[in-house]
């Protein structure tokens, strides 16, 4: 399979200052302010937060009317799934991955990037400004996320060779792919395990060697649902966490996904070896993990947690802002315990959590001076913000807030959407171009004996 070699490695060029004037800033710093006031930036970043700023700058904008907010981190995604939404509905995850292994057998570098494109956007619609992702072609998905001006932190989907439908072998497509890619502004290429369940000793251990090797995360599932982690216990006598942990993987500068079925020992060591975990409530509940992920365990024992939406076929939506009112909900049920992941904690999970996930806590996350200027302006005349108090922001955005309410987003100073309009992208084209795509992958699903409309 031929990968170009990216066309540029230039970001688009900001503004070389922008004031945002009289804005309700929701900082998300160390102590969490939320303050009325100005937000300067310069060059990409932002280098003045709050009080009036008397100076002039080559764009102001008039920012009174809008909540300004770090651009959110989704912590887990398969962007380029974006097409088959809803193809594999109502399943539990084995006949869930049945579909999607059989349609992923005929995807192309082309319908990726389509789908990619059409993630990319919605994502960027809905107020994410960075996201990692785990596929295979993640050089279309590269284009597509560069083209539409969103971070992406892009790994290449790893499994033992025998078991792959990929040319070659996929750790040496996944070292490849980061040579390509390394030192773009807006790529960060890694590697992928995909799982225990398609990765032997020597795939895992070849992964965190190439990931060690180029400097880069490492992002994998793990322990997603009872049956993965019956399994391997029953084929290795070790549950995955601990087998890892007996091979010499875990470590840290890694994030695993779902991470829902741990023991206590396990919570320990992940928290211990540094690996981060990226919680993605809808897409268990969909898919009918049977347990909540021990997010209060985790966090309790140390480990970094971020938010996730996974893909849209198991979500089946990238909205993060859903995604965190969901989070909180199930927690606060499961242990009976209305106080536990509070509307403050939920959006950190949302932004300074993520951003510290990908190991660029120092970059992205808050709205601090020397940080890149990613972030959102969302109307406080929108219904889902009333009423507009600044002591209660965190809790419309943690709870109420809509996708729609945002009106503007910034990714390093440039816009990328402006009034719910892609700047860098046509909506009409992208959804033109995912939807052809889609005919055929949709005509190469596996037949049930069933529809997927009715359920009859």
């Amino acid at each position: 399979m031929r990968h170009p070699v990216p066309p540029s490695v230039t970001a688009p060029t900001p503004p070389r200052s922008t004031v945002f004037r009289g804005g309700l800033l929701v900082t998300q710093d160390a102590s969490r302010r939320v303050v009325r006031g100005d937000l300067r930036v310069e060059e990409g970043r932002i280098v003045s937060v709050g009080p009036h700023d008397p100076a002039g700058a080559e764009e102001e904008v008039d920012a009174s009317g809008f909540a300004i907010v770090p651009g959110f981190v989704n912590a887990h995604t398969h962007v380029a799934m974006s097409l088959l939404r809803g193809i594999a509905d109502d399943r539990e995850l084995a006949g869930f991955l049945e579909t999607l292994f059989a349609v992923d057998a005929h995807r192309t570098e082309a319908d990726v990037e389509a789908g990619a494109r059409a993630g990319v956007a919605e994502m960027l619609l809905s107020g994410t400004t960075s996201f990692l992702d785990l596929y295979y072609f993640e050089d279309a998905v590269a284009r597509a996320a560069e083209s539409l001006g969103i971070r992406g932190f892009l790994g290449w989907a790893v499994l033992d060779a025998e078991l792959t439908t990929q040319k070659g072998v996929p750790v040496e497509n996944a070292g490849s792919f980061i040579g390509r890619w390394k030192g773009h502004p807006l790529i960060s290429p890694l590697v992928a395990p995909q799982g225990v369940y398609v990765c032997g000793r020597e795939t895992w251990l070849r992964a965190k060697e190439v990931a060690e090797g180029s400097g880069t995360l490492v992002h994998y599932h793990l322990a997603e649902t009872r049956r993965e982690v019956h399994e391997h216990e029953a084929k290795t006598g070790r549950r995955p966490v601990v087998w890892l942990e007996e091979i010499g993987f875990l470590g840290p500068r890694s994030v695993a996904a779902h991470a829902v079925w741990l023991t206590g020992e396990e919570i320990g060591l992940l928290a211990h070896r540094g690996v981060g975990v990226a919680h993605c409530p809808s897409s268990n509940l969909k898919l009918a993990s049977g347990g909540v992920a021990p997010v209060v365990e985790l966090r309790a024992a140390g480990a970094t947690v971020g938010l996730g939406t996974d893909s849209v076929a198991s979500n089946n939506s990238l909205s993060m802002l859903r995604e965190m009112h969901l989070a909180g909900l199930v927690q606060k049920n499961q242990r009976w315990d209305a106080t536990v992941l509070s509307a403050q904690e939920l959006l950190d999970l949302a932004t300074r959590d993520g951003a510290r996930l990908l190991g660029r806590e120092s970059e992205l996350g808050s709205l601090e001076v020397g940080k890149q200027a990613d972030l959102s302006l969302f109307r406080l005349d929108h219904p889902t913000l009333l009423p507009a108090r600044p002591e209660a922001i965190i809790s419309h955005l943690a709870y109420s807030a809509s996708d729609e309410a945002i009106d503007s987003v910034y990714v390093g100073g440039v816009p990328v959407v402006r009034h719910r309009t892609l700047v860098h992208g046509d909506w009409t084209r992208i959804r033109r171009d995912g939807e052809a795509a889609a005919e055929t992958l949709w005509s190469s699903r596996p037949r049930t004996g069933r529809s997927l409309t009715t359920g009859g």
